[in-house]
């Protein structure tokens, strides 16, 4: 529990420093989850007898952040070098299975493109509501407001749901795939991150007291959905942890399971009430 503490406290510390800092701070810190992320989730599928084109999705991967955080945070000359790269680099993985002898290519080629858009596309996205190139006064380029109030309330979420489901929970939510989850500590999770949501809304003005208890609202109930995704993952291949590089809390996966799926939802939400 204390090394669980300890981690947790830590990665929370760096998490909110590197995205207030800087875009480029964002940018890095996104780019390592994502890299960090891929490398646990093709390893997996290796042990697990698949074969992947490891390298090459992580390559990919590591392209969809770097030209979406480039086409939102500087001009067109410069995207226009990324997209020539970015867009037939997607089908060298075809190409790439021509020349590896390996057995079951559909196989390899669909779970090559699973990792890319399962971890890199939904943390990419980030970059359509937090980065906006502007000519007259670039400092305006990157608002952090949006992806902070988002893991706070993802953050919440996930410590009320586990304190709510520790002393109160009795109801299994999904035990087929999640034995320890409740319904008493789901429903402490949304409890805790629509009181979030308000004071979030207090400090963070670009979006109004509702429209942050609808992002709550996406955020816990898509998240819980995303845990129990990763869950269904890690049962299908026997295993308790995708890494240990965040010791008491697993790996890169463990970690952002309910972000992976939430993102989306949340950026298409924020980008429609724009």
């Amino acid at each position: 529990m204390l090394t669980r503490t300890i981690t947790g406290s830590i990665f929370l510390l760096v998490m909110i420093s590197a995205i207030v800092f800087h875009q480029m701070t964002f940018a890095l810190l996104f780019l390592f989850i994502i890299i960090v992320g891929l490398i646990e989730f093709y390893t997996l599928l290796e042990k697990n007898g698949h074969a992947p084109q490891k390298w090459i999705g992580i390559i990919i991967g590591s392209l969809t952040f770097i030209t979406l955080f480039f086409n939102n945070s500087t001009d067109y000359s410069i995207t226009s070098l990324i997209l020539p790269i970015y867009l037939p680099a997607f089908f060298t993985i075809f190409l790439a299975e021509l020349f590896r002898n390996k057995e079951q290519a559909f196989s390899n080629i669909a779970l090559t493109f699973l990792g890319i858009f399962y971890i890199s596309v939904p943390l990419s996205l980030w970059n359509l509501v937090s980065i906006h190139y502007g000519h007259q006064d670039p400092s305006l380029n990157y608002n952090w407001h949006y992806l902070l109030g988002y893991f706070f309330l993802m953050w919440t979420a996930d410590t009320g749901a586990y304190l709510s489901g520790r002393f109160f929970g009795k109801h299994k939510l999904f035990e087929r795939l999640s034995p320890k989850k409740t319904w008493e500590g789901f429903a402490g999770g949304m409890v805790c991150s629509l009181g979030i949501a308000w004071v979030v809304s207090c400090y963070y003005h670009e979006l109004r007291l509702d429209q942050w208890i609808i992002v709550a609202v996406l955020t816990c109930g898509l998240g819980t959905l995303g845990d129990l995704v990763e869950s269904m993952f890690k049962r299908s291949i026997d295993i308790k942890d995708s890494g240990h590089i965040l010791p008491g809390h697993g790996g890169i996966l463990d970690r952002f399971d309910g972000i992976f799926i939430s993102s989306p939802f949340v950026v298409a939400y924020m980008l429609l009430i724009r």
